[in-house]
Parts: C-alpha cells; sequence; structure tokens
C-alpha cells in the first residue's frame, strides 16, 4: 500500500526538527504530528565546525531513533536532510553511517545553495507571498541563508557561515554578554556579509520573510510583550514586526547579562537563552545594513 504520510527530519546545528505530514490530493498537505530537540550538534567548536564530539552522535542518534518511531506511527516515509554542521564536519561519513547502522535512517547532506532553495519552498507554502518578490533570510545554528525567489524562481542564494551557535561559541563561549563582545560580534558579521549585502541591494524586493528558532523567538518574546501573558504562542505565521520591534528585544536581552538572567525572559524558550545573543545580534545586523523596515515570520 502506498504511503500517503510523509516525514522530514531536519537535522540543524542547533536543533533537530521532525514534522509529520498527510499529503492531500491537491498536492497540499496538513500537518499531523511534529517534535523538535535541541542537539548542539556543533558542541565544543568554534568557528569551523570540524568534528561532531561522540555525546553529540550520541544524543543525535537517540532522538533520530525517537523520530523514526513517530514517523512509523503514522506509517510515515521518511527524508532526512542535515545541514551547516554535519557539511562541514570532518566525521561526516561515520555520523551518517552510524546513524543508518542505528536508525536505517539515510541523511542527505545539502549545499548551502540547496539549503537556500528548500527554505524558499517552504517560505512559499508558509505566507502569502507567492506572486511577490521577497528576501527570506534564515539565522540557523551554523549559517544564515539569503534567498531573493518571485513565483516559485530563485533570483538569488547565498548561505553564510553566520549562525546563533556558531557566533555565540566564537564570542560569547560562556555565556556572558558584555558591549565589547557585543561589538566584536557585529563587526565580524558585517565583514562576513559584506559582498552579499551588495547584491541583495540592487534587487528591490518588496517583502522580508523570516524564518528559524532565532526569528521564531523574537516573534515570540514580542508577543508576550504585545499580550502580557503567561501562555506560549505556538502559530507565528504571517506575524510581522518592524525594526523598532527588534531593538525593543534586542536592548531587553543585552540588559540580562548571564543565562540564569535570560531564562526567565517570557517567550524565550531557556533552552535558547546562551544562543539568542548572537541571533539577535546577526538580525539586527541584517535590518540596518540592508535597511529592513519589516519583517514576516
Amino acid at each position: 500500500m502506498a504511503l500517503n504520510n510523509f516525514a522530514a527530519i531536519d537535522i540543524g546545528t542547533n536543533s533537530f526538527h521532525l514534522i509529520v505530514t498527510r499529503i492531500k490530493g491537491n498536492g497540499n498537505f496538513e500537518i499531523i504530528d511534529r517534535e523538535k530537540e535541541v542537539i548542539r550538534l556543533s558542541e565544543g567548536s568554534s568557528g569551523d565546525i570540524k568534528e561532531i564530539k561522540p555525546a553529540a552522535v550520541e544524543r543525535a542518534v537517540q532522538t533520530l531513533k525517537n523520530f523514526k518511531g513517530i514517523a512509523e506511527s503514522h506509517n510515515a516515509s521518511i527524508r532526512a536532510v542535515a545541514t551547516s554542521a554535519v557539511r562541514e564536519a570532518l566525521n561526516q561519513s561515520e555520523f551518517i553511517k552510524r546513524v543508518y547502522d542505528e536508525t536505517g535512517i539515510e541523511i542527505e547532506v545539502v549545499s548551502g545553495h540547496e539549503e537556500a532553495r528548500l527554505i524558499y519552498l517552504g517560505v512559499l507554502k508558509a505566507v502569502p507571498f507567492y506572486k511577490n518578490k521577497i528576501l527570506c533570510i534564515d539565522v540557523g545554528g551554523g549559517s544564515t541563508e539569503f534567498i531573493i525567489g518571485c513565483k516559485g524562481k530563485i533570483d538569488f542564494s547565498m548561505s553564510h557561515k553566520i549562525g546563533a551557535v556558531r557566533m555565540t561559541q566564537h564570542f560569547f563561549p560562556d555565556g556572558v554578554i558584555s558591549k565589547t563582545r557585543i561589538q566584536e560580534c557585529r563587526k565580524w558579521i558585517e565583514g562576513e556579509i559584506y559582498p552579499t549585502l551588495e547584491i541583495i541591494r540592487k534587487y528591490n524586493f518588496e517583502f522580508c520573510v523570516g524564518s528559524s528558532g532565532t526569528i521564531m523567538s523574537i516573534g515570540s518574546m514580542l508577543l508576550k510583550i504585545e499580550e502580557e501573558s503567561e501562555a506560549a504562542a505556538t502559530i507565528l505565521n504571517n506575524y510581522e514586526f518592524s525594526a523598532a520591534d527588534l531593538r525593543k528585544v534586542e536592548k531587553k536581552i543585552f540588559r540580562k547579562k548571564m543565562i540564569s538572567d535570560r531564562k526567565k525572559i517570557k517567550g524565550l524558550d531557556s533552552k535558547r537563552a546562551d544562543i539568542i545573543p548572537a541571533g539577535v545580534i546577526i538580525l539586527s545586523t541584517l535590518f540596518e545594513k540592508i535597511g529592513i523596515k519589516q519583517m514576516t515570520i
């Protein structure tokens, strides 16, 4: 019997995501299950990810076993895609073999450009901008992707090795933030993305769309400020925030110098308390240098 359910696994630098969908006759789908686990594949690295450490491998394998069990409970076929951390790791082959031997899951390692293409396709399913020229920004754990496209066609894409986890390990290894560290991090990011900014400025995009955990966290924190409620926001698709909103969140985060203090911020997942400063610095730098006035999640 043909499988009508499909499970997608995103093996990221910071976290693993599982989404199980039921494919509809018109080519669309509905999400019937989802799961997320923070893994930190790049743990113990700074700069380029040289090796996935044994402890991270163990966390990854156990999580993928759990994900496979969930997919099988829905009679779903599985596609697993790995991005920045696995892409760079010198022990990539050993990691992929270990996962396959213990879970039966075949991991496909995608290039930065393919990652950008998949992000764009996902964005088009989430926001009503198919006919518009849009700039998509995805701030991941190990890399940040930029995509400019319109009507399903990509005009430009680029992947840079600036991510919330990578920048944290390089500039905030103990989780403590200071004015000097923030300035050094921002300067590094500006130098890394300068050539791409020159290209992006030449395109007259109509809307800017953000994806990834960092941007979702910013949206969630803003909702808490607006609503002053304790309930966690689960659906943020099409939520919009301005450059002024982003500055508001940035100031709030920068006032919390220690990880323990940031864990108390409403709307922020405590597991992101260590990497959120770097993630916000990346995004605020992009807002400033590109001239983004508003972003849609």
